[in-house]
């Protein structure tokens, strides 16, 4: 194990805990939707990079001849494996240090993995490492510049400061470690490494506890559909999804 995993959720039921025994239909909702907007509708090779038990394999398995789901926990691979059999080929391993060869990826998505990154540079590395030229990468950023933040760093209930592009680190959530990133910093850290920016979303504009008991889920997701292309400029959300691609050689 690399110093550098941070997150291991080998003997927690992922599935059960944060997803299906809590109100995050949502929050599921507005992720779909952002991948449907993404991906490409034709790959050869695809791989979910922290895929866990394949939450939202259902987005990408039509679209792809050969699945990989890669994580980290062999618990939440075991349950992928459970659910889909023979659709999807499962890989753990480190982040830091991919089980795929040079170019060998069409397309790749990573969602809901940046929070837990201490090293930002080095995984989004090897994700341009595995991709091959031509290929899409669609990455979702866990956003520290939202207006909740903002409004807790002004009226002085939070340190972190929102506009500069400094990695926050919400150890209060995490003794080992919650990152967000400011999307001047992780944009940066894309041009850096190669990738070209073709398409980006804010994602999860509403989500909000009060905001589902007054509006509704179903009301919530009507509105977030509109929202995600239209406040994208200003980077607004908690989520930040990204298409990139590698440049052909």
């Amino acid at each position: 194990m690399s110093d550098k995993v941070i997150s291991d959720y080998n003997g927690y039921d992922y599935k059960k805990e944060f997803w299906e025994n809590a109100d995050r239909e949502y929050e599921d909702q507005a992720d779909r939707m952002a991948i449907r907007k993404l991906l490409p509708k034709r790959m050869e090779k695809f791989a979910d990079i922290g895929g866990g038990y394949g939450r939202l394999a259902s987005e990408y398995l039509k679209r792809a001849h050969k699945v990989f789901i890669f994580d980290y926990s062999k618990t939440e691979l075991e349950q992928a494996k459970e659910i889909y059999g023979d659709k999807i080929e499962t890989k753990a391993g480190d982040i830091y240090k991919l089980p795929f060869k040079d170019n060998e990826l069409d397309g790749l998505m990573m969602v809901r993995v940046t929070h837990h990154l201490k090293d930002m540079p080095k995984a989004i590395s090897e994700l341009y490492r595995v991709l091959k030229p031509g290929g899409v990468a669609v990455i979702e950023v866990a956003n520290k510049r939202t207006l909740p933040k903002m409004a807790r760093f002004v009226t002085g209930r939070s340190k972190v400061n929102p506009f500069d592009k400094k990695v926050a680190n919400y150890k209060e959530i995490s003794k080992s470690g919650f990152y967000n990133y400011h999307p001047k910093y992780v944009e940066e850290i894309f041009k850096n490494t190669g990738f070209k920016q073709e398409k980006v979303l804010s994602v999860s504009n509403f989500r909000s506890r009060g905001l589902k008991k007054i509006f509704g889920t179903s009301n919530l997701v009507k509105m977030e559909n509109k929202a995600q292309k239209a406040l994208a400029p200003i980077r607004f959300a908690p989520s930040i999804y990204y298409k990139l691609r590698k440049p052909e050689e």
